[in-house]
């Protein structure tokens, strides 16, 4: 009896090696609806095999969790997947050994991978100039214009028509207070919005070398009139509060969700936090532009993030990892993703889908991104922005920007001094990584 025990431990042992589910570690930077979406998305995969687990973790910010995930390769304790916001591209590009690429990845796990089934315009931010893919476009996202439509009727606007030009848009954005609003707009993202999408949408150079795409030994160079001009405006009305600054990064949300302010620019990934969360009728725009600028508008940048896959891991992690970028690759799971966030679909088959699903007609505000995106052929100023050391640089601008409107330094000497001071962290990073 007590061999046969002993056989059966055996056996049990065995078959619960044999049968484990590999776990698949996903550190990522999603909170709110879209934190509960990514939550989604791995039950999903979980649920649709036995092999593998995903299992989500928030790290907190983008940079917190880029941050995070670097030292935690350093330690060798890194995640399988990272989500990395795209100003950290340049970085995970250049980190030699510490990167897993995605298009060698997918080749070497048997996975079927093609990537002209993604969109142009998203995945060229994230591939080499060979058109290698070395890592997946997640929640990729473009800024827009969301703008309350019951503010504008009580303002005597016409909901169904947002400014188009900037002239127009500060109009409107005084007639908002002056009907009794706090504020007439805000912005989240000053340096992704107002400056990188902004430089792209009216087609000027926001760096040297195809803005970082064919080098290292490039330079920032936005600190051009037509952006003195508009950054001189946001001051002035900041002044009696048309504009109201609301803090870094997506922290000005509560400003146009309250009913502060009538007019507020984000990401469109923030798309589906406003429909959980605004009490009044709204709207997404195209970004506003200067109709004094040749061919204006352009084509507009991304954001958000994609996903990293750590080298270090055993083999068969990986064909986990490959079998989940499938998934995720899925056109019914892009929708999914897409309709539920508002962040833009990575493949041409899910935005087709979407369209066919009519979804579109009820919420026409994501498909604004997409045709914001896809305004006009990328050039060397709109098809993105590659920098290192940009997660510093992006600092650099805030607080600047923030200095501007303490009055410590004025428009031009600021957006100088961002310049200048952008340029030393590129001759850093350029140091660093040349080979």
């Amino acid at each position: 009896m007590k061999r046969f025990s002993l056989l059966m431990l055996a056996l049990l042992l065995c078959a619960s090696t044999i049968f484990a589910q590999i776990q698949i570690d996903w550190w990522h930077a999603m909170t709110g609806k879209n934190g509960q979406m990514v939550e989604e998305l791995a039950k999903r995969f979980n649920d649709s095999q036995t092999a593998y687990k995903v299992v989500p973790v928030y790290k907190g910010s983008y940079s917190d969790t880029m941050n995070a995930g670097i030292a935690a390769f350093r330690a060798k304790q890194a995640p399988h997947i990272i989500q990395v916001y795209e100003v950290g591209t340049a970085t995970m590009m250049n980190a030699g050994g510490a990167v897993y690429p995605v298009y060698k990845l997918m080749k070497d796990s048997g996975e079927k991978f093609d990537p002209k089934v993604y969109i142009p315009t998203i995945t060229g931010y994230y591939s080499t100039s060979k058109g290698e893919m070395l890592s997946l476009p997640f929640n990729s996202s473009t800024a827009v214009m969301y703008y309350n439509k019951d503010a504008f009727r009580k303002a005597g606007l016409d909901p169904e028509k947002p400014p188009v030009t900037w002239p127009e848009f500060f109009e409107v954005a005084k007639k908002l207070k002056a009907s009794g609003m706090e504020g007439g707009f805000s912005t989240n993202w000053i340096s992704w919005i107002q400056l990188e999408n902004f430089s792209a949408w009216h087609n000027q150079s926001f760096g040297t070398k195809n803005n970082g795409f064919d080098g290292l030994d490039t330079q920032l160079v936005f600190n051009t009139p037509l952006t003195i001009k508009h950054f001189e405006t946001l001051y002035e009305l900041s002044k009696d509060k048309t504009f109201i600054y609301g803090g870094r990064e997506n922290k000005a949300n509560p400003l146009f969700t309250s009913g502060t302010v009538g007019m507020h620019f984000e990401s469109i990934g923030g798309y589906g936090n406003f429909k959980n969360t605004a009490k009044f009728d709204f709207g997404v725009a195209r970004l506003p532009y200067y109709p004094e600028v040749k061919d204006a508008p352009q084509n507009t940048i991304i954001g958000g993030a994609s996903l990293w896959v750590f080298n270090g891991k055993p083999k068969d992690d990986y064909k986990g990892v490959a079998k989940f970028f499938t998934f995720l690759s899925q056109p019914e799971i892009q929708a999914f993703w897409h309709q539920s966030t508002g962040y833009v679909p990575i493949t041409v088959a899910s935005y087709e889908l979407t369209k066919k699903q009519g979804f579109y007609d009820a919420n026409p505000g994501p498909e604004v991104a997409i045709k914001q995106l896809l305004n006009k052929a990328p050039t060397g100023n709109s098809r993105g922005i590659r920098f290192g050391n940009f997660n510093i640089i992006r600092e650099i601008e805030d607080q600047t920007w923030e200095d501007i409107l303490a009055g410590k330094i004025s428009v031009r000497d600021g957006l100088n001094k961002m310049v200048a001071d952008g340029n030393a962290e590129l001759r850093k990073f350029e140091r660093l990584y040349k080979k």
